[in-house]
């Protein structure tokens, strides 16, 4: 039961994400105040397979997930990414809660096992610097280059419910991890863009060390008349962590995820 768990456990991370957008997209040319605050928001999906090890009630699992197996057993997933940005500086928030389920038998006795994923990561961001590329993008800014250190923290939790009909129990491990980065964004041409970002953090406070790399490939479009970047990138995040279980020994978690991204972002 306690492989099963963590083998489940596993599939619900590839859903979880963040996939900013930047405020240099959709800067109107500077027409207005750069003082001006926008809200940029930012719907995901993470196709992402594991690659890893857990522990849980003293007995380790190798954590060998493909993002196939994740999609047979979800039930419910809601991901994205907000951004309020004057030009100059900006906060953001980013959410996901993944649910999935299914049956398993243990002892020819049928057991349900729900197992919830919710990561949550709030930061801020200062463009420290920037450079005129040339030439105007299809939104009717110039085009730029930029850099952006960025600092924030990142909550995770994991939980698992089993239900045996008479008798169920409720599971939790959870942990905060502290992170510093940098974003860079780059317009190719009048309509592509590109961006990547990369943070560090975790430094024993919460895990040991969490490691995060994106890097996405924009089309400027519309929709109606929203301005609107369509994103495909990819995304690796690895969190190794150690604490307490339930059964007083040590719970580690130390996972990769990474795969192929999509999403959008629209200025609001």
């Amino acid at each position: 039961m306690v492989m099963q768990w963590l083998g489940r456990l596993a599939m619900v991370l590839p859903f979880c994400v963040g996939l900013s957008a930047r405020a240099d997209d959709f800067d109107p040319a500077r027409i207005a105040s750069d003082s001006e605050w926008r809200v940029i928001v930012s719907p995901y999906v993470w196709a992402a397979s594991l690659k890893g090890d857990a522990t849980l009630a003293g007995r380790t699992t190798d954590v060998d997930v493909p993002f196939s197996d994740v999609l047979g057993h979800l039930d419910f997933a809601v991901m994205g990414n907000i951004e309020a940005t004057n030009g100059q500086w900006g906060v953001y928030f980013d959410g996901q809660h993944v649910v999935t389920s299914q049956d398993e038998e243990v002892f020819h006795r049928q057991l349900g096992l729900d197992i919830q994923t919710t990561i949550l990561s709030a930061g801020a961001f200062y463009k420290v610097y920037e450079e005129q590329l040339g030439g105007v993008t299809v939104f009717g800014q110039p085009r730029r280059f930029s850099v952006e250190p960025t600092a924030g923290v990142r909550w995770t939790r994991l939980k698992a419910t089993v239900d045996a009909g008479f008798l169920g129990t409720t599971k939790r491990a959870d942990w905060t991890d502290p992170f510093v980065g940098l974003r860079v964004n780059a317009d190719l041409d009048d309509r592509w863009t590109l961006n990547a970002e990369a943070d560090v953090g975790g430094f024993g406070i919460g895990s040991k060390l969490s490691v995060n790399a994106q890097a996405y490939l924009g089309y400027r479009t519309h929709m109606g008349s929203l301005p609107t970047i369509l994103r495909v990138g990819y995304r690796m995040l690895s969190q190794d962590y150690e604490g307490d279980d339930f059964t007083g020994n040590t719970f580690k978690w130390n996972v990769t995820q990474h795969g192929p991204v999509v999403g959008l972002s629209i200025r609001f």
